[in-house]
């Protein structure tokens, strides 16, 4: 009788263990689930509650030469992890340069400023208009300090004479000297008389 007792015994420790290991594994895997998604709700209503979001915005900034940058933006977010980054929505800019009569005019949907060294990224709906000149795309580069435009996807350029499809048009905002590329050399610049 002893060994069916023993025998009875040890079946159940070692049912119990194997319960208990289950259940020690398990259970505290499910607890740090819900934790983890408790902190990541927490931490989207944080950053809801802590973003810097700003109506109405205007930055205006002048080149050594005169050469005049103004950026307008329906609203704007200050990036929480580098506050020199703004981005913005329903974006309006002007490139006033001294020498030249000409305005520069950019408009799109969307705007990432940097306001330490000025350099713009336009996104979505890229208009650019100077002189008799219209540019559209869906993204474009602007440096202040270099002078330079960068347009690209489903680029568009059209004057009163003709109308062209590129890949990439580059344009030096002082010279105004224009390069239109293809990214695939054996691709060619599409150009369409108006007259």
């Amino acid at each position: 009788m002893e060994k069916k007792n023993i025998k009875i015994y040890i079946i159940s420790a070692i049912i119990l263990l194997i319960v208990s290991i289950y259940y020690i594994n398990n259970k505290p895997l499910t607890t740090v689930n819900n934790t983890v998604k408790k902190d990541d709700q927490s931490l989207e209503e944080e950053e809801t509650h802590t973003s810097n979001i700003i109506e109405s915005i205007s930055y205006s900034s002048k080149d050594l030469k005169g050469n005049e940058y103004r950026i307008f933006a329906n609203s704007g977010e200050i990036d929480l992890v580098d506050s020199d980054v703004i981005y913005l929505t329903e974006v309006k800019a002007y490139i006033i340069l001294v020498n030249k009569p000409d305005i520069i005019s950019i408009t799109s949907n969307f705007g990432k400023y940097n306001t330490s060294n000025f350099d713009t990224i336009f996104s979505k709906n890229v208009n650019i208009n100077y002189i008799d000149n219209l540019i559209t795309g869906e993204y474009m580069e602007y440096s202040m300090q270099n002078n330079i435009l960068i347009i690209s996807k489903n680029v568009v350029y059209k004057n009163l004479e003709n109308t062209l499809n590129a890949d990439v048009i580059e344009l030096d905002t002082l010279t105004k000297n224009t390069k239109i590329y293809m990214h695939n050399t054996k691709n060619k610049v599409r150009v369409q008389s108006i007259k």
